[in-house]
C-alpha cells in the first residue's frame, strides 16, 4: 500500500528535515521510504562537500519515515551512520528498509547515495533501531 501522502502529511510539521534541510519524501510504503535531497550550497562544509550533519538529517529521516508508515508509531533509541565517500550532489537519495520488524522494537538500514540509488555512488549507510510506541 502506499503512505506517500500520508507520510507527507504526517511528517509535514517535522520542520528541521523538511524545511531548514529541505529533504522530500519521495515514496513511502510499509516498511520502506525514499527520500530525497536537492543539495544547495548551505549543505556544504569547509572542505566543500556535503556536511556530515546533512547526510545523518536523510538517514533519520528515512528511517523515521519508513518506520511509521502504515504501522505502529515509532521514534529512535540509536542511529550509527558510516561515511563512505564524499558526497557532491547535486541530488542525494535515501532508501530505507527494514532488517527485522517486531512488535516492539525495528531494526533498519538507511543507504544514501550521491545521486540516485540507481546510479549513484552509494557515499552512506546507517543503522537505525526504533521502539514501537503506544
Amino acid at each position: 500500500m502506499d503512505y506517500t501522502e500520508w507520510a507527507r502529511d504526517f511528517f509535514k510539521d517535522d520542520r528541521f528535515a523538511t524545511e531548514v534541510t529541505g529533504i522530500r519524501i519521495d515514496e513511502a510504503r510499509e516498511g520502506y521510504a525514499r527520500c530525497t535531497l536537492q543539495v544547495s550550497e548551505r549543505h556544504f562544509g569547509a572542505l566543500g562537500i556535503v556536511m556530515g550533519g546533512a547526510l545523518f538529517t536523510l538517514a533519520d529521516f528515512a528511517f523515521a519515515v519508513a518506520a511509521n508508515a502504515g504501522q505502529q508509531h515509532t521514534v529512535s533509541m540509536n542511529i550509527s551512520i558510516n561515511y563512505l565517500s564524499p558526497a557532491h550532489g547535486p541530488l542525494l537519495t535515501a532508501i530505507a528498509t527494514p532488517v527485522k520488524s517486531g512488535r516492539r522494537t525495528c531494526t533498519y538500514i538507511v543507504e544514501i547515495f550521491d545521486g540516485d540509488e540507481l546510479s549513484g555512488t552509494k557515499c552512506a549507510f546507517a543503522t537505525a533501531i526504533g521502539h514501537r510506541v503506544d
